[in-house]
């Protein structure tokens, strides 16, 4: 795909890119959007550099791409609820979404996209890990596609693995959900609605088990899938520095932050986008 407003670096032969000649304190030309959308299709996750950006400009550029959806469980800033800080405390153990997963995928319309922008990072560790769930699909044998395609998967904001990450915040930050629906029926495989490829659409934060069969029978296959989802040919690393910003797209990508920074804080802050029922 042919960029002229953008300039497009890969972060590696799987997924990713790095984008320059954006400042996202300006205001963007439609030309300049279009460029950044199709850059996240072409290569699910973008990443700019060097953005001292307030929460309002941060806000403004995640509008450019889709409605704003709030998180659940975890409360939001006072004067911008609709950004979430991404926080590990000096004397925590746990980071918030710390292990493999596919954000939200417990709501019934999970998010399209997710923003990350870091503010306070430790001196070393705390990259972020993101793997292709389209190349995990396309790499499973036709038999083990055959299996799949059609099998719906439950996933749960409750399984335990998941559910401890937020602990931490939710002890300081937590948001009355007591409405809200966490348990969601999705496919296994799932077609993105602008290209139209097929991607894996399980992961080992949310989902439990597939609809029609228990935990103990499915987790054979599923823990197959969960293994091959995170193969070192998928993924892209990405490493923070204060004033970056990453965008993914949640359908086809996962994502883990890796925890190796005990005794530092890192803050980061986050804005989910809404997103359909996926089919």
């Amino acid at each position: 795909m042919a960029y002229e407003k953008i300039n497009v670096t890969r972060m590696s032969g799987a997924l990713g890119a790095e984008l320059s000649g954006v400042d996202l304190a300006e205001s963007l030309t439609a030309d300049s959007v279009e460029e950044i959308r199709n850059a996240l299709y072409e290569f699910g996750v973008i990443v700019l550099r060097d953005q001292d950006i307030t929460p309002d400009q941060y806000l403004t550029f995640a509008r450019y791409f889709g409605d704003i959806l709030p998180y659940p469980m975890v409360q939001g800033l006072p004067d911008h609820p609709d950004i979430v800080p991404v926080l590990k405390k000096e004397d925590e153990k746990v980071n918030f979404g710390g292990l493999w997963h596919t954000d939200t995928a417990y709501l019934e319309k999970p998010p399209v996209g997710s923003m990350l922008l870091a503010l306070d990072l430790p001196p070393k560790g705390g990259d972020t890990i993101w793997s292709n769930m389209m190349m995990a699909y396309e790499t499973l044998s036709e038999g083990m596609k055959r299996m799949l395609d059609g099998l719906i998967a439950i996933n749960s904001a409750t399984k335990g693995s998941a559910a401890a990450t937020r602990e931490d915040r939710r002890k300081d930050a937590a948001k009355d959900d007591s409405g809200l629906k966490t348990t969601a029926e999705h496919p296994v495989v799932r077609t993105h609605p602008v290209t139209g490829k097929k991607s894996l659409y399980v992961n080992f934060g949310h989902t439990t088990h597939f609809k029609g069969m228990t935990e103990a029978e499915s987790a054979p296959i599923l823990n197959y899938l969960f293994k091959h989802q995170t193969r070192p040919e998928f993924t892209c690393q990405l490493h923070w520095e204060v004033g970056t910003l990453a965008f993914w797209e949640n359908r086809i990508t996962q994502h883990n932050p890796i925890n190796d920074y005990h005794g530092h804080r890192r803050l980061l802050h986050r804005i989910t986008l809404a997103g359909e029922k996926p089919f």
